[in-house]
Protein backbone atom coordinates (compact mmCIF):
# COMPACT_ATOMS: atom_id res chain seq x y z
CA UNK A 1 0.00 0.00 0.00
CA UNK A 2 3.31 2.55 0.35
CA UNK A 3 3.33 3.15 -3.30
CA UNK A 4 -0.39 4.04 -3.47
CA UNK A 5 0.19 6.53 -0.09
CA UNK A 6 3.87 7.90 -1.57
CA UNK A 7 1.51 9.09 -4.41
CA UNK A 8 -0.34 11.14 -2.78
CA UNK A 9 -2.60 11.64 -5.40
CA UNK A 10 -4.29 14.09 -6.36
CA UNK A 11 -7.16 11.68 -5.70
CA UNK A 12 -8.42 13.29 -3.03
CA UNK A 13 -10.94 14.40 -1.89
CA UNK A 14 -11.84 10.97 -2.20
CA UNK A 15 -15.53 9.61 -0.70
CA UNK A 16 -14.87 8.47 3.06
CA UNK A 17 -16.04 5.33 2.25
CA UNK A 18 -13.09 4.83 0.10
CA UNK A 19 -10.71 6.16 2.26
CA UNK A 20 -11.34 4.25 5.14
CA UNK A 21 -11.21 1.39 3.24
CA UNK A 22 -7.22 2.14 2.36
CA UNK A 23 -6.76 2.77 5.85
CA UNK A 24 -7.85 -0.24 6.79
CA UNK A 25 -6.46 -2.53 4.34
CA UNK A 26 -3.38 -3.26 6.72
CA UNK A 27 -5.73 -4.57 9.44
CA UNK A 28 -7.27 -7.22 7.07
CA UNK A 29 -5.52 -10.43 7.09
CA UNK A 30 -7.07 -11.85 4.23
CA UNK A 31 -5.49 -13.27 1.54
CA UNK A 32 -3.98 -11.56 -1.11
CA UNK A 33 -5.34 -12.82 -4.65
CA UNK A 34 -4.34 -11.47 -8.20
CA UNK A 35 -7.10 -11.61 -10.16
CA UNK A 36 -6.81 -11.21 -14.22
CA UNK A 37 -9.99 -9.31 -15.15
CA UNK A 38 -9.98 -9.28 -19.14
CA UNK A 39 -8.92 -9.40 -22.06
CA UNK A 40 -12.26 -11.16 -22.75
CA UNK A 41 -14.90 -10.00 -20.25
CA UNK A 42 -17.73 -8.23 -21.08
CA UNK A 43 -17.46 -4.95 -18.73
CA UNK A 44 -13.65 -4.33 -19.85
CA UNK A 45 -15.15 -2.89 -23.66
CA UNK A 46 -12.77 -4.45 -25.49
CA UNK A 47 -9.19 -6.72 -25.24
CA UNK A 48 -8.52 -4.58 -22.16
CA UNK A 49 -6.67 -6.79 -19.30
CA UNK A 50 -7.03 -5.48 -15.91
CA UNK A 51 -4.71 -7.52 -12.89
CA UNK A 52 -6.20 -6.50 -9.94
CA UNK A 53 -4.52 -7.19 -6.65
CA UNK A 54 -7.45 -7.87 -4.07
CA UNK A 55 -8.06 -8.85 -0.61
CA UNK A 56 -11.38 -10.04 -0.71
CA UNK A 57 -13.73 -7.66 -2.56
CA UNK A 58 -11.39 -4.96 -1.75
CA UNK A 59 -9.10 -3.85 -4.92
CA UNK A 60 -5.27 -3.01 -3.53
CA UNK A 61 -3.95 -2.41 -6.96
CA UNK A 62 -5.14 -2.54 -10.35
CA UNK A 63 -2.93 -2.46 -13.43
CA UNK A 64 -3.92 -2.41 -17.31
CA UNK A 65 -2.52 -4.30 -19.61
CA UNK A 66 -2.93 -3.39 -23.65
CA UNK A 67 -1.24 -4.51 -27.04
CA UNK A 68 -3.98 -7.47 -27.41
CA UNK A 69 -5.50 -5.24 -30.53
CA UNK A 70 -2.50 -3.63 -31.98
CA UNK A 71 -2.30 -3.04 -35.69
CA UNK A 72 0.74 -1.07 -36.49
CA UNK A 73 -1.60 1.32 -37.91
CA UNK A 74 0.82 3.94 -38.13
CA UNK A 75 3.39 2.34 -39.73
CA UNK A 76 0.90 0.67 -42.05
CA UNK A 77 -0.32 4.79 -42.71
CA UNK A 78 3.75 5.84 -44.00
CA UNK A 79 3.67 3.07 -46.36
CA UNK A 80 0.02 3.92 -48.06
CA UNK A 81 -0.89 7.13 -50.45
CA UNK A 82 -1.90 10.40 -48.14
CA UNK A 83 -5.63 9.61 -49.20
CA UNK A 84 -5.56 6.14 -48.39
CA UNK A 85 -4.59 7.02 -44.49
CA UNK A 86 -8.13 7.89 -44.28
CA UNK A 87 -9.43 4.80 -44.24
CA UNK A 88 -7.12 3.12 -41.44
CA UNK A 89 -8.54 6.37 -39.51
CA UNK A 90 -11.94 5.37 -40.02
CA UNK A 91 -10.94 2.42 -37.58
CA UNK A 92 -9.15 4.41 -35.35
CA UNK A 93 -12.25 4.86 -32.66
CA UNK A 94 -14.78 2.26 -34.52
CA UNK A 95 -17.31 4.35 -33.02
CA UNK A 96 -16.60 7.67 -33.89
CA UNK A 97 -15.45 6.84 -37.72
CA UNK A 98 -16.15 10.43 -38.96
CA UNK A 99 -14.54 12.37 -36.24
CA UNK A 100 -11.22 9.71 -37.10
CA UNK A 101 -11.44 10.88 -40.43
CA UNK A 102 -12.39 14.29 -39.93
CA UNK A 103 -9.46 15.39 -37.53
CA UNK A 104 -7.19 13.49 -40.03
CA UNK A 105 -8.67 15.76 -42.85
CA UNK A 106 -8.08 19.00 -40.64
CA UNK A 107 -4.27 17.96 -39.70
CA UNK A 108 -3.19 17.66 -43.89
CA UNK A 109 -5.19 20.16 -45.35
CA UNK A 110 -3.58 22.31 -43.04
CA UNK A 111 -0.24 20.51 -43.70
CA UNK A 112 -0.62 21.34 -46.99
CA UNK A 113 -2.42 24.58 -47.45
CA UNK A 114 -5.61 23.98 -48.34
CA UNK A 115 -9.00 25.30 -47.36
CA UNK A 116 -12.48 23.86 -48.02
CA UNK A 117 -15.65 25.48 -48.70
CA UNK A 118 -17.75 26.80 -45.67
CA UNK A 119 -20.25 24.35 -47.25
CA UNK A 120 -18.02 21.20 -46.94
CA UNK A 121 -17.35 22.59 -43.42
CA UNK A 122 -20.60 22.84 -42.21
CA UNK A 123 -21.43 19.36 -43.58
CA UNK A 124 -18.18 17.94 -41.92
CA UNK A 125 -19.96 19.57 -38.42
CA UNK A 126 -22.76 17.78 -39.20
CA UNK A 127 -22.21 14.39 -39.90
CA UNK A 128 -19.39 14.50 -36.75
CA UNK A 129 -22.66 16.08 -34.54
CA UNK A 130 -24.19 13.01 -35.88
CA UNK A 131 -21.32 10.49 -35.00
CA UNK A 132 -20.90 12.06 -31.64
CA UNK A 133 -24.37 11.02 -30.54
CA UNK A 134 -24.27 7.77 -32.13
CA UNK A 135 -20.74 6.99 -29.82
CA UNK A 136 -22.54 8.35 -26.70
CA UNK A 137 -25.61 6.16 -27.46
CA UNK A 138 -23.12 3.13 -27.41
CA UNK A 139 -21.02 4.61 -24.57
CA UNK A 140 -24.25 5.31 -22.47
CA UNK A 141 -26.20 2.05 -23.50
CA UNK A 142 -23.55 -0.23 -22.78
CA UNK A 143 -22.90 1.48 -19.16
CA UNK A 144 -26.34 1.03 -18.32
CA UNK A 145 -26.11 -2.72 -19.39
CA UNK A 146 -22.49 -3.25 -16.98
CA UNK A 147 -24.33 -1.91 -13.95
CA UNK A 148 -27.21 -4.14 -14.24
CA UNK A 149 -29.92 -1.96 -16.70
CA UNK A 150 -31.03 -3.86 -19.91
CA UNK A 151 -33.44 -1.73 -21.06
CA UNK A 152 -31.91 1.68 -21.49
CA UNK A 153 -29.35 -0.45 -23.50
CA UNK A 154 -32.24 -1.40 -25.93
CA UNK A 155 -33.38 1.83 -26.23
CA UNK A 156 -30.57 3.66 -27.39
CA UNK A 157 -29.56 1.34 -29.72
CA UNK A 158 -32.96 1.82 -31.36
CA UNK A 159 -32.38 5.43 -31.73
CA UNK A 160 -28.77 4.68 -32.86
CA UNK A 161 -30.17 2.80 -35.55
CA UNK A 162 -32.20 6.05 -36.90
CA UNK A 163 -28.55 7.44 -37.22
CA UNK A 164 -27.07 4.74 -38.96
CA UNK A 165 -29.71 4.95 -41.54
CA UNK A 166 -28.93 8.09 -42.57
CA UNK A 167 -24.82 7.39 -42.26
CA UNK A 168 -25.83 4.41 -45.28
CA UNK A 169 -27.51 6.46 -47.06
CA UNK A 170 -25.29 9.44 -46.49
CA UNK A 171 -21.87 6.94 -47.44
CA UNK A 172 -22.87 3.62 -47.42
CA UNK A 173 -21.56 2.36 -44.73
CA UNK A 174 -23.05 1.92 -41.03
CA UNK A 175 -19.58 1.76 -39.10
CA UNK A 176 -16.92 2.85 -41.01
CA UNK A 177 -17.70 5.69 -43.38
CA UNK A 178 -14.83 6.73 -45.74
CA UNK A 179 -16.73 10.42 -46.40
CA UNK A 180 -14.78 13.31 -44.94
CA UNK A 181 -11.94 13.35 -47.32
CA UNK A 182 -8.63 15.53 -47.61
CA UNK A 183 -9.75 18.88 -49.41
CA UNK A 184 -13.69 18.01 -49.33
CA UNK A 185 -15.82 15.04 -48.99
CA UNK A 186 -16.41 11.96 -51.20
CA UNK A 187 -19.61 12.95 -52.40
CA UNK A 188 -22.19 15.62 -51.96
CA UNK A 189 -25.36 14.93 -49.98
CA UNK A 190 -28.09 12.68 -51.49
CA UNK A 191 -32.02 14.29 -52.68
CA UNK A 192 -33.82 14.46 -49.46
CA UNK A 193 -31.08 13.32 -46.88
CA UNK A 194 -31.32 16.97 -44.98
CA UNK A 195 -35.46 16.45 -44.79
CA UNK A 196 -34.72 12.97 -43.08
CA UNK A 197 -31.30 14.60 -40.97
CA UNK A 198 -34.56 17.01 -39.89
CA UNK A 199 -37.30 14.17 -39.16
CA UNK A 200 -34.53 12.44 -36.67
CA UNK A 201 -33.93 16.14 -34.49
CA UNK A 202 -38.09 15.97 -34.33
CA UNK A 203 -38.00 12.59 -33.35
CA UNK A 204 -35.71 12.76 -31.18
CA UNK A 205 -37.53 15.26 -28.96
CA UNK A 206 -38.34 13.91 -25.65
CA UNK A 207 -36.17 10.66 -25.68
CA UNK A 208 -33.26 12.55 -23.66
CA UNK A 209 -35.26 12.79 -21.41
CA UNK A 210 -36.69 9.07 -21.43
CA UNK A 211 -33.47 8.17 -20.91
CA UNK A 212 -33.15 10.04 -17.75
CA UNK A 213 -36.50 8.76 -16.24
CA UNK A 214 -35.82 5.28 -17.42
CA UNK A 215 -31.73 5.22 -16.36
CA UNK A 216 -30.10 8.49 -15.05
CA UNK A 217 -32.27 9.15 -12.17
CA UNK A 218 -32.66 5.41 -11.28
CA UNK A 219 -32.33 4.91 -7.65
CA UNK A 220 -30.17 1.95 -7.82
CA UNK A 221 -28.09 3.45 -10.59
CA UNK A 222 -27.81 6.57 -9.23
CA UNK A 223 -26.05 4.82 -5.76
CA UNK A 224 -23.97 2.45 -8.34
CA UNK A 225 -22.55 5.53 -9.99
CA UNK A 226 -22.61 8.58 -7.70
CA UNK A 227 -19.62 9.04 -5.27
CA UNK A 228 -18.09 5.86 -6.71
CA UNK A 229 -14.30 6.42 -8.52
CA UNK A 230 -13.96 9.85 -7.98
CA UNK A 231 -11.60 11.37 -10.52
CA UNK A 232 -10.50 14.97 -9.31
CA UNK A 233 -9.92 18.17 -11.98
CA UNK A 234 -6.08 18.08 -10.50
CA UNK A 235 -5.51 14.01 -11.53
CA UNK A 236 -7.56 14.37 -14.99
CA UNK A 237 -5.31 16.81 -16.30
CA UNK A 238 -2.37 15.22 -14.51
CA UNK A 239 -3.37 12.07 -16.43
CA UNK A 240 -3.82 13.29 -19.81
CA UNK A 241 -8.05 12.75 -19.93
CA UNK A 242 -9.71 15.11 -22.27
CA UNK A 243 -13.03 14.97 -23.46
CA UNK A 244 -16.03 14.02 -21.56
CA UNK A 245 -13.89 12.23 -18.83
CA UNK A 246 -12.35 15.80 -18.34
CA UNK A 247 -15.21 18.05 -18.00
CA UNK A 248 -16.76 15.46 -16.03
CA UNK A 249 -14.56 16.12 -13.46
CA UNK A 250 -15.60 20.01 -13.34
CA UNK A 251 -13.12 21.11 -16.05
CA UNK A 252 -14.68 23.62 -18.83
CA UNK A 253 -12.35 22.43 -21.69
CA UNK A 254 -14.15 21.24 -25.11
CA UNK A 255 -11.48 22.29 -27.90
CA UNK A 256 -14.72 23.11 -30.22
CA UNK A 257 -14.53 25.95 -28.05
CA UNK A 258 -11.46 26.41 -27.04
CA UNK A 259 -9.16 26.10 -30.21
CA UNK A 260 -12.37 26.24 -32.81
CA UNK A 261 -12.01 24.20 -36.26
CA UNK A 262 -14.53 23.78 -38.85
CA UNK A 263 -16.46 27.21 -38.00
CA UNK A 264 -17.70 25.64 -34.77
CA UNK A 265 -17.07 29.19 -33.40
CA UNK A 266 -20.22 30.05 -35.10
CA UNK A 267 -22.51 27.50 -33.88
CA UNK A 268 -24.75 28.24 -30.26
CA UNK A 269 -23.92 25.25 -27.91
CA UNK A 270 -23.36 24.59 -24.13
CA UNK A 271 -20.38 22.66 -23.01
CA UNK A 272 -21.66 20.38 -20.18
CA UNK A 273 -19.53 19.92 -17.03
CA UNK A 274 -19.56 17.36 -14.19
CA UNK A 275 -21.40 19.36 -11.00
CA UNK A 276 -21.02 16.38 -8.59
CA UNK A 277 -24.98 16.13 -8.68
CA UNK A 278 -25.06 13.08 -7.02
CA UNK A 279 -21.99 12.96 -5.32
CA UNK A 280 -18.90 14.01 -5.56
CA UNK A 281 -17.48 16.17 -8.77
CA UNK A 282 -15.68 13.32 -10.81
CA UNK A 283 -17.35 10.26 -9.88
CA UNK A 284 -18.70 7.71 -12.10
CA UNK A 285 -22.22 9.60 -12.53
CA UNK A 286 -20.55 13.16 -13.10
CA UNK A 287 -18.85 11.10 -16.57
CA UNK A 288 -21.83 9.54 -17.77
CA UNK A 289 -24.50 12.67 -17.32
CA UNK A 290 -21.69 14.84 -19.56
CA UNK A 291 -22.25 12.75 -21.80
CA UNK A 292 -25.97 12.50 -21.75
CA UNK A 293 -26.13 16.22 -22.13
CA UNK A 294 -23.76 16.27 -25.04
CA UNK A 295 -26.29 14.83 -26.79
CA UNK A 296 -28.40 17.39 -26.02
CA UNK A 297 -26.14 20.08 -27.43
CA UNK A 298 -25.16 17.85 -30.50
CA UNK A 299 -28.67 17.23 -31.82
CA UNK A 300 -28.80 21.53 -31.02
CA UNK A 301 -25.59 21.93 -33.86
CA UNK A 302 -26.90 19.45 -36.21
CA UNK A 303 -30.25 21.94 -36.08
CA UNK A 304 -28.13 25.01 -36.56
CA UNK A 305 -25.93 23.40 -39.39
CA UNK A 306 -29.47 21.49 -41.56
CA UNK A 307 -30.36 25.36 -41.28
CA UNK A 308 -27.14 26.73 -42.86
CA UNK A 309 -26.82 23.96 -45.18
CA UNK A 310 -30.54 24.32 -46.56
CA UNK A 311 -29.94 27.95 -47.43
CA UNK A 312 -26.88 27.33 -49.13
CA UNK A 313 -26.13 27.04 -52.37
CA UNK A 314 -24.68 23.30 -54.18
CA UNK A 315 -21.37 23.08 -54.56
CA UNK A 316 -18.26 21.04 -56.01
CA UNK A 317 -17.47 19.56 -52.29
CA UNK A 318 -14.46 17.64 -54.51
CA UNK A 319 -12.95 20.92 -55.42
CA UNK A 320 -10.22 20.96 -53.09
CA UNK A 321 -9.22 17.39 -52.92
CA UNK A 322 -5.51 17.64 -55.01
CA UNK A 323 -5.60 16.07 -58.70
CA UNK A 324 -2.33 14.40 -58.00
CA UNK A 325 -0.29 13.17 -54.45
CA UNK A 326 2.86 12.48 -56.29
CA UNK A 327 4.13 15.66 -54.84
CA UNK A 328 3.26 17.34 -51.74
CA UNK A 329 4.36 20.57 -49.62
CA UNK A 330 6.92 19.52 -47.13
CA UNK A 331 6.38 20.24 -43.40
CA UNK A 332 4.99 18.95 -40.08
CA UNK A 333 1.79 19.53 -38.10
CA UNK A 334 0.08 18.58 -35.08
CA UNK A 335 -3.63 19.40 -35.14
CA UNK A 336 -6.19 18.52 -32.28
CA UNK A 337 -9.83 17.99 -32.59
CA UNK A 338 -12.43 16.56 -29.82
CA UNK A 339 -14.11 13.50 -30.86
CA UNK A 340 -17.07 11.91 -28.86
CA UNK A 341 -13.88 10.65 -26.93
CA UNK A 342 -11.70 13.37 -26.17
CA UNK A 343 -8.33 15.21 -28.24
CA UNK A 344 -7.86 13.38 -30.86
CA UNK A 345 -4.28 14.65 -32.31
CA UNK A 346 -2.71 13.82 -35.43
CA UNK A 347 1.03 14.55 -35.77
CA UNK A 348 1.62 14.26 -39.66
CA UNK A 349 5.82 15.03 -41.36
CA UNK A 350 5.30 15.21 -44.84
CA UNK A 351 8.88 14.89 -47.25
CA UNK A 352 6.98 16.15 -50.38
CA UNK A 353 6.00 12.41 -51.58
CA UNK A 354 2.78 10.54 -52.19
CA UNK A 355 3.17 8.75 -48.81
CA UNK A 356 2.99 10.48 -45.42
CA UNK A 357 6.52 10.03 -43.82
CA UNK A 358 5.50 10.33 -40.10
CA UNK A 359 1.90 9.52 -38.49
CA UNK A 360 1.40 9.76 -35.06
CA UNK A 361 -2.33 9.37 -33.19
CA UNK A 362 -2.51 10.87 -29.95
CA UNK A 363 -5.84 8.53 -28.26
CA UNK A 364 -7.75 9.98 -25.91
CA UNK A 365 -8.69 6.54 -24.79
CA UNK A 366 -4.63 5.75 -24.34
CA UNK A 367 -4.21 8.51 -21.98
CA UNK A 368 -7.39 7.92 -19.63
CA UNK A 369 -6.61 4.39 -18.83
CA UNK A 370 -3.77 6.21 -16.61
CA UNK A 371 -6.25 6.68 -14.40
CA UNK A 372 -7.11 3.73 -13.24
CA UNK A 373 -4.03 2.64 -10.82
CA UNK A 374 -4.57 5.66 -8.77
CA UNK A 375 -8.41 5.55 -8.63
CA UNK A 376 -8.97 1.89 -8.50
CA UNK A 377 -7.24 1.17 -4.93
CA UNK A 378 -9.74 1.04 -2.32
CA UNK A 379 -12.60 0.22 -4.65
CA UNK A 380 -14.51 -2.84 -4.82
CA UNK A 381 -14.75 -5.29 -7.69
CA UNK A 382 -18.11 -4.63 -8.35
CA UNK A 383 -16.88 -0.51 -8.50
CA UNK A 384 -13.85 -1.42 -10.96
CA UNK A 385 -16.49 -2.31 -13.49
CA UNK A 386 -18.38 1.24 -13.03
CA UNK A 387 -15.33 2.89 -13.32
CA UNK A 388 -14.06 1.43 -16.56
CA UNK A 389 -17.45 2.09 -18.28
CA UNK A 390 -17.75 5.68 -17.17
CA UNK A 391 -14.39 6.44 -18.94
CA UNK A 392 -15.72 5.01 -22.63
CA UNK A 393 -12.25 3.17 -23.99
CA UNK A 394 -12.33 1.75 -27.10
CA UNK A 395 -9.40 -0.59 -27.61
CA UNK A 396 -8.80 -0.09 -31.26
CA UNK A 397 -7.38 3.66 -30.40
CA UNK A 398 -5.55 2.53 -27.30
CA UNK A 399 -3.32 -0.17 -29.34
CA UNK A 400 -3.42 1.10 -33.02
Amino acid sequence: MSDTRDLDLVIGPEPERLNAALADVEDVHGERMTLQMGPQHPATHGVLRLELETDGELVIKATPHIGYLHRCMEKVCENVTWPAVTLYADRLDYCSSMNNALGYAVAAEKLFGIEVSERVNTIRVLVAEMNRIANHMVAVGTYGLDIGAWTPFLFLFQQREHLLDLFDELSGGRLLYNYVWIGGLSHNLPDGWLRKVRDYLEYMKGKIEELNTLLSFNKIYVERTGKVAVITPELAIATGSTGPNLRGSGVKWDLRKVEPYCGYETYDFDIPVGTGEQGIVGDCFDRYMVRVREMEQSLKIMAQAVDRLEKMPDDDVRAKVPASWAKMPVGEVYVRTESPKGELGFYLISDGKAKPCRVKVRAPSFTVLSVIPHVAPGLLISDIVALVGSLDVVLGEVDR
